[in-house]
C-alpha cells in the first residue's frame, strides 16, 4: 500500500521531471482562467456602472407618459382615438395620492439661451418645485424653483453647473437676466454637478417652471410625470392607484406607466446574461486547456508504462494508480488556475488604470468559481488517462519496459 505522502511525492516528481511540458499544460489552463476572469470582471463592472447610473436619481420612481404603448384590442366605438394630454391638474391629482413623496411634471426642449453677452443652445427642462426631491438634486448656490401655483409661476430659472460656467464663468450668476427663446428669465440658483447619464450631460441644462415651458414650446400637456414614493411600498400598489386616478379623469387608460423597479429588474437580467455570455466566451479557452491535459496525461501513461507495471506488481491497488494520475492532472490544473487568476486580475486592474472610464470589478465569488472550474477540468481531463493506467496488465507493462 502506497502512503499518501509517497503518492504526492510521486505526482510532484512526475510534474517536475518534464518542466516544459508541464508548464505548457499549466499555461493552457492559466490562459483560459485569465480570459474568464478578465471578461467577467469587465462585464460585472459594466453591470454595476449601468445600475448605478440608473439609480443615482433614487430607486422609488414611477413615470407616466401620455399614450398607451400596449395594444389592448379594438378601440370602443364612439370614443375619439386621439390621446388626451397629461395636464397640470392630472399631475396635482397624482401628487395627492397616498405614499407619494414628490412629483415632477416635465416638458423639455432645445433652445438658445442668451446671458452675460454670450449665447448657447442647450436643453431646457420645464419642471415643478418637487423635481429636486424626486431626483435627489442638490443646489450649490441660490435656491431651486419656489413652490408657486403652477399656472402663475414666475419666470425663474435654475442653471446646471456646466451651463452656468459656460455663460458666466467664475462670476456670480444669481439675479442675472437670461433670454430663453423669446422669454425673459431671472437666475435664482445653480445646481451641483451631476455628471453624465448614459451620454447625456445633465449639467448642461436649464430648469424653468413647467407652465413657462408649456408657453415656450406651445404645448398643451406634459411629456411625462414622474412620482417618487415611500420606501417599502410595492410599485404595483402605486401603479394601481395611478391607473384608477387617471382613468377616472380621462375616461380610459390612454397613458403608459413605467416603474423604475421593473426597469431595473429587466436591465439587471439583461446585464446578467451579458456577463454570463462573455464569461462563456472566455471559458472556450478552458476547453483547450482540458484537451491539453488529456493529451499530456495520455503521453505520460505511455511513457511510464513500466513504472505502472512495477507499482502494480509490488501490490499497489488499482485505485492508487488511478489516484496518482488524477492527482497529477488536478495539481496541474489547480496551479494553472492560480496563475490564471493572478494574470486575469492583474490584466483587469491594468486595463482599469489605462482606461479609467471602463469599470472593472472582480467579485470574490468569480475567483472561487474559476479556481473550482480549473480543478474540475483537471479532474475530468485526467479520468481517461488515469483509468487506462489503472487497467494496465502488470506483466504486459513490465514487458514494455
Amino acid at each position: 500500500m502506497i502512503r499518501p505522502a509517497d503518492s504526492i511525492q510521486l505526482a510532484l516528481r512526475a510534474i517536475t521531471a518534464h518542466r516544459l511540458r508541464s508548464f505548457l499544460t499549466l499555461l493552457g489552463i492559466a490562459v483560459g482562467i485569465a480570459a474568464v476572469i478578465l471578461l467577467t470582471s469587465i462585464g460585472e463592472g459594466i453591470h454595476r456602472f449601468v445600475l448605478t447610473e440608473f439609480t443615482q436619481f433614487g430607486t422609488n420612481l414611477v413615470s407616466i407618459a401620455p399614450g398607451k404603448v400596449k395594444t389592448s384590442g379594438p378601440a370602443p366605438t364612439g370614443i375619439p382615438t386621439s390621446v388626451r394630454p397629461l395636464t397640470l391638474d392630472d399631475a396635482r391629482a397624482l401628487q395627492r395620492l397616498p405614499h407619494i413623496t414628490g412629483m415632477s411634471a416635465m416638458v423639455w426642449g432645445n433652445s438658445e439661451v442668451k446671458g452675460n453677452g454670450r449665447l448657447r443652445r442647450t436643453t431646457i427642462n420645464g419642471v415643478t418645485p418637487d423635481m429636486r426631491k424626486v431626483y435627489n438634486v442638490k443646489v450649490s448656490s441660490g435656491q431651486f424653483l419656489p413652490p408657486e401655483e403652477s399656472e402663475s409661476a414666475r419666470a425663474l430659472v435654475v442653471l446646471g453647473a456646466k451651463l452656468k460656467s459656460e455663460l458666466f464663468g467664475a462670476e456670480n450668476a444669481l439675479g442675472a437676466r437670461l433670454t430663453i427663446g423669446n422669454l425673459q428669465f431671472r437666475v435664482i440658483g445653480v445646481l451641483e454637478a451631476k455628471g453624465q447619464f448614459l451620454g447625456i450631460d445633465l449639467d448642461d441644462a436649464a430648469y424653468i417652471p413647467t407652465a413657462r415651458a408649456l408657453e415656450l414650446y406651445n404645448r398643451d400637456g406634459m411629456m411625462k410625470i414622474d412620482l417618487s414614493y415611500e420606501e417599502g411600498i410595492p410599485a404595483a400598489r402605486i401603479s394601481e392607484a395611478i391607473v384608477a386616478t387617471l382613468k377616472a379623469r380621462h375616461g380610459r387608460e390612454d397613458f403608459t406607466i413605467t416603474t423604475q423597479e421593473d426597469m431595473l429588474r429587466t436591465l439587471s437580467n439583461i446585464l446578467d446574461v451579458l456577463t454570463l455570455a462573455v464569461g462563456a466566451l472566455g471559458s472556450i479557452s478552458l476547453l483547450v486547456g482540458g484537451v491539453g491535459i488529456i493529451t499530456i496525461m495520455t503521453i505520460a501513461v505511455t511513457e511510464r508504462t513500466g513504472e505502472i507495471g512495477l507499482l502494480v506488481a509490488l501490490g499497489a491497488p488499482r485505485k492508487t494508480i488511478l489516484g496518482l494520475f488524477l492527482g497529477e492532472a488536478v495539481a496541474l490544473s489547480a496551479l494553472g488556475g492560480f496563475v490564471g487568476l493572478v494574470l486575469g486580475f492583474g490584466l483587469a486592474q491594468l486595463i482599469h488604470l489605462l482606461v479609467p472610464a471602463l469599470p472593472v470589478k472582480t467579485p470574490i465569488s468569480f475567483v472561487l468559481f474559476a479556481e473550482a472550474i480549473a480543478i474540475v477540468i483537471g479532474l475530468l481531463a485526467g479520468v481517461l488517462p488515469a483509468r487506462r493506467a489503472a487497467r494496465l496488465d502488470p506483466v504486459e507493462a513490465l514487458r514494455a519496459e
